[in-house]
């Protein structure tokens, strides 16, 4: 069956079959994860970040590649969880950035979209490596625009892209020692040769079945994301001196009517008209859509405004004097309302982190909200960012505290419309470092630099058991066997838990540490624990030693020293 062009149906066709080839086969990415860790997720993670691409792509339904492929990026991009599902984002970005313009497309712009998605993903990760699902799309992509150059036929440039992906899949182990020594090849690049059978698979017009689903994942539209910037606003006004007293929101669809302007619309020039009317600004926008919110004292100029760029949707117009003298009629005894004018805080601090321990021990150093999180789930760029647009600061710090997040936070970041701070920890005890070293009293320049260099101040360590046999830094390791990790390097195993952890402190301390933390989880046997804490005082006796709890699952101990 050949095909000699791709429109916005044929494209939801590849994406939800890529997509159901993919969910099928996530534990078999997940087995692929090089440490025998209970939380590899890297097929958990790309799973969730694909779904959501194809919920947005299905809402779209359109016929236009362009706005098809741009609609598959959004979704991804919200829900992009864990370095493979933020790597992901940007080959299905840089593929949308290619056809933008397109309503259909051949077998040779297809080839080029694929090689524009690899140069996004490469320019979007600081240190590629080769050995992983960037070189498997890399190859894949340059085989793409060989096979294009000899045939017009999409399904033979697709197989041919496939073959190569799979054979640069095989290659990893080569590139990549740490996979050689494990023995498998690159679980990103897996996944990625999933997705890409699944678009052969709808290629040639087999079946697509759309059973895709969000695996209880409920993830509201673009569209919806700055609903969550109004909050506190109804408590943060005097009715007297409400300068601009309407809460205005609503929607463009751009271009869609006839009188829509004849420049293209641009988000910074369309906020600066728009900040001559208002305050509260917000606007989030793609390739489609721009969601505004503004408070403003004539509302109807600023829809006339708007309405110049294309159709208004869901228009929702609030008198705010009225609510400010609704709710001081209402409040209940004792209850205080915040008066216009009254400072935000000047920081914002987000913590990433799984057990309730760890929280507490985050909200008591000053973080204002924990991301649930960590090990054994990594938040989407859409779950911090909204938390984020909660926070009433005037800079917001994250902690990823996990180095599968921070790619995440990052991209969370670069859409907040106010400024982030992204301190690099990829471990609790890091993270915990950090905030150690916050001020709020000193610039966020002086911030970001102490509490980055708070983290090279601690060193880590987490004990865990292992879901399989394997080999690895030296070690023998069997399925059951406890684990102690630190550096990113299995230090030491045995089937008792007390006795891999002694081994990994004896790995971990040397003469110049002076404080020793304990971090227990939600099955930390007590018993175990004050054995263990007794051992570390006699074997370090000039170290102060001393043990919190953390309520982690799946990790026993988590070390820190420092």
């Amino acid at each position: 069956m050949e095909r000699v062009v791709m429109d916005g149906a044929l494209f939801q066709q590849m994406i939800v079959s890529g997509a159901n080839r993919l969910k099928k086969h996530v534990e078999q990415v997940n087995a692929l994860n090089v440490f025998p860790v209970p939380d590899g997720d890297t097929g958990t993670n790309m799973n969730l970040s694909f779904q959501s691409g194809a919920e947005e792509l299905k809402k779209s339904s359109s016929s236009h590649i362009g706005q098809a492929a741009s609609a598959l990026s959004r979704g991804v991009l919200m829900g992009a969880r864990g370095n493979s599902g933020v790597i992901l984002s940007q080959l299905f970005r840089g593929f949308s950035v290619a056809v933008k313009e397109k309503q259909e497309i051949n077998a040779r712009e297809f080839s080029d979209a694929l090689a524009g998605g690899v140069e996004t993903a490469y320019k979007a990760v600081m240190k590629p490596v080769e050995g992983t699902i960037l070189t498997v799309a890399r190859e894949a992509a340059e085989a793409a625009k060989k096979a294009a150059k000899q045939s017009n036929d999409l399904v033979e440039v697709m197989d041919r892209t496939l073959e190569a992906a799979r054979h640069s899949l095989k290659k990893t182990p080569e590139l990549l020692a740490i996979l050689k020594e494990v023995g498998v090849v690159d679980s990103g690049g897996q996944g990625l040769v999933y997705i890409y059978e699944g678009f052969l698979s709808a290629l040639k017009g087999e079946e697509v079945v759309e059973e895709f689903a969000r695996d209880n994942q409920d993830r509201e539209s673009l569209s919806d994301l700055a609903e969550q910037v109004h909050a506190q606003t109804k408590l943060e006004m005097n009715a007297e001196d409400i300068e601009y007293g309407y809460c205005t929101e609503f929607m463009i669809r751009l271009g869609d009517r006839p009188t829509a302007a004849e420049e293209p619309f641009e988000e910074n020039h369309f906020r600066r008209l728009m900040e001559e009317w208002g305050d509260s600004l917000l606007v989030v926008s793609d390739d489609e859509l721009v969601k505004v919110h503004i408070h403003a004292e004539h509302p109807g100029e600023v829809l006339n405004i708007a309405q110049k760029y294309g159709s208004l949707q869901r228009i929702k117009i609030e008198n705010m004097r009225q609510q400010f003298e609704t709710i001081v009629e209402t409040r209940q005894p004792g209850q205080t309302v915040k008066r216009a004018g009254e400072a935000v805080s000047p920081y914002g601090i987000i913590a990433i982190a799984a057990g309730d321990g760890i929280a507490d021990i985050f909200k008591s150093l000053g973080v204002d909200t924990i991301v649930e999180g960590g090990q054994t789930m990594n938040p989407s760029t859409e779950d911090i960012l909204k938390v984020a647009q909660k926070l009433d600061a005037e800079t917001i710090i994250i902690l990823p505290n996990n180095s599968n997040i921070v790619m995440a936070a990052e991209q969370a970041g670069k859409l907040l419309e106010k400024p982030v701070l992204v301190i690099p920890s990829k471990t609790i005890p890091q993270g915990i470092s950090a905030m150690l070293a916050y001020k709020a009293d000193v610039t966020p320049d002086e911030n970001k630099k102490s509490m980055t260099e708070a983290l090279q101040l601690v060193k880590s360590g987490q004990v865990t058991h292992a879901v399989r046999d394997t080999k690895m830094d030296n070690l023998e390791i069997r399925e059951g066997d406890f684990i102690g990790i630190s550096e990113g390097m299995i230090r030491s195993a045995s089937s008792d838990l007390n006795d891999t952890t002694r081994r990994l402190l004896q790995e971990m301390v040397d003469e110049d540490d002076e404080v020793l933390t304990v971090i227990t989880g939600e099955d930390a046997d007590p018993g175990h624990v004050r054995e263990l804490m007794d051992w570390i005082s006699s074997e370090f006796p000039e170290i102060e030693a001393e043990e919190q709890y953390g309520g982690q699952p799946l990790y026993p101990y988590i070390i820190s020293i420092e």
